[in-house]
C-alpha cells in the first residue's frame, strides 16, 4: 500500500521517543549484526575516523560517511560501517541517504537562479504569483484556537527562504492549527508506508498547486517578517517556482541545478534499479535499532504526491558534494555556471530582516540565507543545513572548505552530529572550532 493509500506517517520529536519505547518495550528490536569497517582517507581525519568507528563498533550505527572538499574536484571520504544491520554492503560515496531538509539549500538556490535572473525578486509578494496568498490571517493564540486577525504583511519570497512567513510545521506546530495542517494534507515529507504507534496519520494532498491552496486557507502563526519559525515555507516556495519559471518544479531543480552539475543520483523517487545502494532508515531506542523504512520496501520506491522542496530528497554524498562544490565557487562547478557569483554570494548571506532573532532556535546564534544558516562572527561566511536522519552538509566557500555528513536514523537530536560534525572537520583540518 502506498502512502498516498495509506496515509503518511508524521513523527515529532518528543513522538518518537515515545512510540520508540513503545515498540522496545515489547521485543521489536532484533540484535545487531557485525559491522564492517572500511575508510578511505580516515588516516587524514583522526578525530571523525575514531568517532565514527566508535558508532559503528557500538551498534548504534550500521554505517556513516563524510565527504571533505578542500579544493576543487573529488572530495576526501571517510566511509565506515555498512548499508544496513546484517548487510555487508559497505557504505561509500555513491550511496544513497534520506537528506530530508536538506533538500531546503537546493530549493533556496532554485529560488536565487530566479532572482539572478529578474524572474522574481526577494521582496516580492508571493500573492503576485500566487494570488491565494494575497489576504492573509494571523492567529492571536496560536496554542489554544484559530481566532485570527488580518495581516499587515504580505508573504515575501524572502520571507519563505528564511522561515520568517509566519508558516507552521506539523513536525513543530501545535494546537489547533496543527490538526487543521493534518486534516488538510499540509505536510512535509514521507517517512514510512508503516504507522507509527501514538502519531497521527495524514493523507498528503494529491499535489503542489492543491498544497498552496489549502495552505493559503489557514492563518499564520506570526505577522509576516517578524518571528523566525521553522516551517513549510521550502515547500511551498517549490510551488511559487513552478509559477515563476512556467516549469514543473522537479524537472526545474533537474533541468537547472541536477543535470548541469551531474549530480545523477539525486530523486524524490528511488529508481527499483538503485535499490541496492539505498540505504535503511533506523529509530535508535534504549540502545538498539528498529527499521522504520527498510531500504528494500521504501516508501521512497514510491512516487511521491509531488516533489516536497523542504525535505523529500534522496541523494548520494557525491551529488551533495558538487552541490557544495558550485557554491564554494560561487555559483560555478567544471565551467559550467549554475548562477551569477553575485547571486551566489547573496543566497549565502544573511537575509533575516533586522528586527527578527534566531535565539532559541533552530538557528540559534546565526543568520539565515537561500534555506541555510548562515555563520556570523568566526563563522561568517559558513552556510549549510542538516536533515531530520541524522544528516549534515555545510560549505565556507572564503576557506574553500566544504563538507557532507551521511548518517541514517531519525530523530536527528539522538546523536550529536549537528552539533559537532563542523568542530571535527575543523579539528582534522587543524583549525581553531
Amino acid at each position: 500500500m502506498s502512502v498516498q493509500d495509506s496515509g503518511q506517517a508524521m513523527i515529532g520529536r518528543r513522538g518518537f521517543l515515545s512510540w520508540g519505547g513503545q515498540l522496545a518495550a515489547a521485543g521489536a528490536f532484533g540484535a545487531f549484526a557485525p559491522a564492517r569497517l572500511w575508510a578511505g582517507a580516515a588516516d587524514l581525519y583522526p578525530t571523525i575516523r575514531t568517532q565514527f568507528e566508535s558508532y559503528v563498533s557500538s551498534g548504534k550505527l550500521p554505517g556513516i560517511l563524510a565527504t571533505i572538499g578542500r579544493a576543487a574536484g573529488m572530495p576526501d571520504l571517510i566511509a565506515v560501517g555498512t548499508q544496513g544491520l546484517g548487510e555487508k554492503t559497505p557504505v561509500d560515496i555513491d550511496t544513497l541517504w534520506r537528506v530530508y531538509s536538506m533538500t531546503k539549500p537546493i530549493t533556496g538556490m532554485a529560488a536565487m537562479i530566479l532572482v539572478g535572473e529578474g524572474k522574481m525578486k526577494l521582496d516580492q509578494p508571493i500573492a503576485d504569483f500566487l494570488p491565494e496568498f494575497a489576504n492573509m490571517t494571523v492567529l492571536t493564540n496560536p496554542e489554544k484556537n484559530l481566532d485570527a486577525v488580518p495581516a499587515k504583511t504580505q508573504i515575501t519570497v524572502r520571507h519563505l527562504l528564511t522561515h520568517t512567513a509566519g508558516l507552521g510545521y506539523s513536525i513543530v506546530t501545535k494546537g489547533p492549527l496543527l490538526q487543521a495542517y493534518l486534516d488538510n494534507g499540509i505536510t512535509p515529507g514521507i517517512i514510512s508506508r508503516f504507522p507509527i504507534p501514538g502519531q497521527p496519520a495524514s493523507k498528503p494532498t494529491p499535489d503542489l498547486k492543491t498544497f498552496s491552496e489549502r495552505l493559503a486557507k489557514q492563518p499564520l502563526i506570526a505577522e509576516p517578517g517578524t518571528k523566525w519559525s521553522y516551517s513549510i515555507s521550502l515547500d511551498l516556495l517549490g510551488r511559487v517556482i513552478e509559477v515563476a519559471s512556467g516549469m514543473d518544479f522537479e524537472a526545474f531543480l533537474k533541468t537547472r541545478i541536477f543535470e548541469p552539475l551531474k549530480m545523477n543520483s539525486s530523486y524524490f523517487q528511488v529508481p527499483a534499479s538503485e535499490t541496492k545502494r539505498f540505504v535503511s532508515n533506523y529509530a535508535p531506542v534504549n540502545g538498539m535499532l528498529f527499521p522504520i523504512d527498510p531500504a528494500a520496501t521504501s516508501i521512497y520506491l514510491d512516487k511521491p504526491a509531488f516533489a516536497f522542496g523542504g525535505a523529500g530528497l534522496v541523494t548520494s554524498a557525491r551529488d551533495y558534494d558538487r552541490f557544495l562544490n558550485m557554491l564554494a565557487n560561487y555559483g560555478e562547478l567544471d565551467g559550467v555556471r549554475i548562477m551569477s557569483t553575485a547571486t551566489a554570494k547573496l543566497a549565502m548571506s544573511d537575509l533575516l530582516q533586522a528586527a527578527v532573532s534566531t535565539t532559541g532556535t533552530f538557528a540559534d546564534g546565526a543568520g539565515f540565507g537561500a534555506g541555510g544558516r548562515v555563520g556570523k562572527g568566526a563563522n561568517d561566511g559558513v552556510y549549510g543545513w542538516g536533515g531530520a536522519a541524522g544528516t549534515v552538509a555545510f560549505v565556507d566557500p572564503k576557506r574553500k572548505v566544504r563538507a557532507v555528513l551521511m548518517a541514517q536514523y531519525m530523530p536527528s537530536n539522538v546523536y550529536p552530529f549537528n552539533e559537532n560534525f563542523a568542530k571535527w572537520v575543523l579539528q582534522d583540518l587543524g583549525r581553531p572550532a
